[in-house]
């Protein structure tokens, strides 16, 4: 799938994904999900020629023959890692499942709004000019909060220019991505200033304590990433303070059961959340917009429209409405591909009898 325009971040540039969807039919309904894995392990140690090995070969073999979508986590939580591809099976069988009582996502997961406000992701951009213009086009869009992708290097100024620019009412956050080390404490305090909503992931992914420290010598809050992959890495990071809010990814943290943990976990101890995105096609979207409209999303998410990544989509488009996507209200996930499309995108299939 080619992306508009090519997404570059602190670890590597993108211009397409190679999407790894997954089909699960049962004898009452059929179910899909997508596996957010990138071509390479560069966001994360998976990626998506590995996931679908790992699927083939370990997951689907686990299964239940009863396939209950409560059930996937537990059958498959002996095989280590691989949240990303264990997301993708549950996703799917929970789906069908949901799909053949007739309720929706937004409902099975306790959505409390039919509409979720949306945020964009800016990549880093060749020149302050460039990202001035693209972060004006999405304003025009609608888009409620601006996130913009930092390094060292591409960090102060390029936040700096936004905020003269477009003023002090902008949503405003940023996300290093685990650029930085705690001995750049002293240049991401010149970042309080602009009155960010929130610094994602500053530090390295497995660094609570360092976090934890940061957090001493910031006023900006502190927003956990690539850190957070289950509900008891969640329960670690509020314990030791590293952070005060935690963007939940449900393909990182192996699922939307799991991400329902961790907001569960999340509202009780007063911590924020919103929801991430990782450049979905409508398949994963519609889930995604779902989890969104769960209480203790108060944040704007990453969930923005198909067309800020894709001139065609895999399912119907999402457009942006007054800076919201509705949640989708069908069953199951509440979206199917569009077989034509679909034919024209696909490299590969492969069927698998359980």
């Amino acid at each position: 799938m080619p992306l508009v325009a090519p997404f570059r971040t602190s670890f590597g540039t993108e211009t397409s994904r190679d999407v790894l969807l997954v089909r699960v039919v049962t004898p009452d309904a059929e179910g899909w999900s997508e596996c957010v894995a990138m071509a390479e392990p560069l966001y994360s140690s998976e990626y998506v020629d590995g996931a679908a090995e790992v699927i083939r070969r370990f997951l689907l073999p686990a299964l239940p023959k009863n396939l209950d979508a409560g059930d996937v986590a537990r059958a498959l939580e002996p095989i280590k890692g691989h949240r990303m591809a264990k997301a993708a099976v549950e996703t799917a069988v929970l789906d069908a499942q949901l799909k053949a009582a007739g309720e929706s996502f937004g409902r099975f997961l306790g959505a409390a709004r039919s509409r979720v406000p949306c945020g964009v992701s800016v990549g880093i951009m060749d020149s302050i000019p460039q990202l001035l213009d693209a972060v004006g086009g999405y304003l025009d869009e609608g888009y409620v909060r601006i996130k913009l992708k930092i390094e060292p290097g591409w960090d102060v100024e390029p936040v700096r220019a936004v905020r003269e620019r477009f003023g002090d009412d902008v949503l405003l956050q940023v996300d290093a991505n685990a650029a930085y080390s705690l001995t750049d404490a002293r240049r991401l305090a010149r970042l309080d200033a602009f009155d960010l909503l929130l610094i994602e992931q500053p530090l390295a992914n497995d660094d609570l304590v360092q976090h934890a420290k940061l957090a001493t010598r910031l006023r900006t809050p502190i927003c956990l990433d690539e850190s957070i992959e289950s509900a008891e890495h969640a329960a670690a990071a509020i314990a030791l303070g590293s952070c005060s809010i935690i963007n939940i990814k449900p393909g990182r943290i192996g699922g939307y059961l799991e991400a329902r943990r961790i907001h569960d976990l999340c509202r009780a101890n007063g911590i924020a959340v919103w929801c991430g995105g990782m450049l979905e096609t409508g398949l994963g979207r519609a889930a995604n917009v779902a989890l969104a409209a769960l209480p203790g999303f108060t944040l704007p998410g990453d969930t923005s429209g198909s067309r800020r990544y894709y001139a065609t989509d895999v399912t119907e488009p999402f457009e942006l409405v007054d800076g919201h996507l509705e949640v989708p209200s069908g069953p199951g996930i509440g979206v199917e591909p569009i077989p034509s499309v679909l034919d024209e995108v696909t490299t590969s299939a492969e069927w698998i009898a359980l």
